[in-house]
């Protein structure tokens, strides 16, 4: 018998209905997802760097990062990661709304892995955070995963 496959993924994200319906997309996937959550920018830096309300956090398999989120944007979160020799391994989806070009490209100068626009449609939503799920997790060979 087949053991199933474990991720752990860091969602950052503010948006509380985004928070759920993701939650329950990974509910109904093939992987068992161990899912932490990060309401905005400062939570998900104290996540990682294991400080504050995290001390005991574990290191993420994947993360997926949002944009528009307070205190620190995405792109400050993720220029902090890709730029940090302990966390630059980590893949980054930059899951968000926006699709100005501006965002695109300065994700990508920053080096996220990926550059998801989410889908406004539930149904398109879910299928979008499978499609991420069977790529980076089944597909894709993670970093500790070896």
């Amino acid at each position: 018998m087949d053991s199933k496959k474990t991720a752990h993924i860091l969602l950052v994200e503010d948006n509380e209905g985004d928070i759920l319906l993701t939650i329950d997309a990974f509910e109904e996937s093939k992987i068992n997802t161990e899912i932490s959550v990060a309401r905005n920018g400062q939570e998900a830096l104290d996540f990682l760097y294991n400080r504050s309300n995290f001390i005991e956090a574990k290191r993420p398999d994947l993360i997926l990062l949002d944009i528009n989120l307070p205190i620190f944007n995405g792109h400050e979160v993720l220029k902090q990661i890709k730029t940090d020799l302990n966390l630059k391994k980590i893949p980054v989806i930059m899951l968000t709304t926006s699709s100005f070009a501006n965002d695109i490209s300065q994700a990508y100068e920053n080096n996220c892995n990926s550059y998801v626009k989410k889908p406004l449609d539930m149904d398109d939503f879910l299928e979008a955070i499978l499609k991420i799920e069977n790529f980076w997790l089944e597909i894709c060979t993670l970093p500790g995963k070896v």
